[in-house]
């Protein structure tokens, strides 16, 4: 297969290269930055050679921020063919979710650490270029819980949460009934409801109120 390697430290790039050409794939290009990666692209494509895939950093310069994830999502959708495995020092969940928005095919998100187990490397790399996914456990085991926290909350109605949205900026259940010109009984059948859907007991006591706000906040 054919690679283009996006990153930035020099040593880790040839590493890259190195790895991947002992095992006798072709690694057509090298760059460190994000607009040097789309450069690239469009220039081998021009040429008739777009590669099967390539390897990029999340954080590339010049602000080492989201640079290479960036480039990534360009050229997923100007090139839907290429295949795009993006390495990450962290699990960084909005960039994760930008790369995976859409079509799934072709597209890898793995920490730099699978780096260092050169077989699950490779394969990821090559599994991505075949149209393959490959998705690092740690960032599944994160969009998952944030998938969890949302299916939570979307079982409020848009009043229950409107109610949980006024709790979280810490008004009290007459404070509330104010702003909703309704009744105290009303806004207390109302949380009442969302402790009953959040899964929050009574025997969570005083802190049923806490927790409800914590699972507002964190989704």
């Amino acid at each position: 297969m054919r690679v283009v390697i996006a990153e930035d430290s020099v040593l880790l790039r040839e590493g890259l290269t190195r790895l991947l050409t002992d095992r006798g794939h072709d690694v057509v290009a090298g760059v460190g930055d994000g607009d040097a990666l789309v450069k690239t692209i469009i220039g081998l494509d021009g040429q008739g050679e777009l590669p099967d895939v390539v390897v990029a950093d999340v954080r590339m310069p010049p602000t080492h921020t989201d640079e290479g994830v960036r480039a990534a999502v360009r050229l997923r959708k100007a090139y839907p063919g290429l295949g795009v495995l993006v390495l990450s020092q962290y699990v960084e969940e909005r960039y994760a979710t930008e790369l995976l928005a859409g079509s799934s095919r072709g597209v890898g998100y793995l920490l730099k650490d699978r780096v260092a187990d050169v077989r699950e490397f490779v394969d990821a790399v090559v599994r991505v270029a075949e149209g393959g996914t490959a998705l690092d456990p740690e960032v599944v085991a994160q969009l998952l819980g944030r998938s969890r926290k949302q299916d939570v909350l979307a079982g409020l109605t848009p009043r229950e949460r409107e109610v949980l949205g006024l709790m979280a900026e810490g008004r009290t259940n007459s404070a509330i009934a104010r702003q909703l010109v309704v009744s105290d009984g009303a806004v207390e059948k109302h949380v009442s409801n969302i402790f009953l859907k959040l899964g929050l007991s009574p025997s969570d006591g005083d802190h049923r109120r806490v927790l409800a706000v914590l699972t507002y906040i964190n989704t």
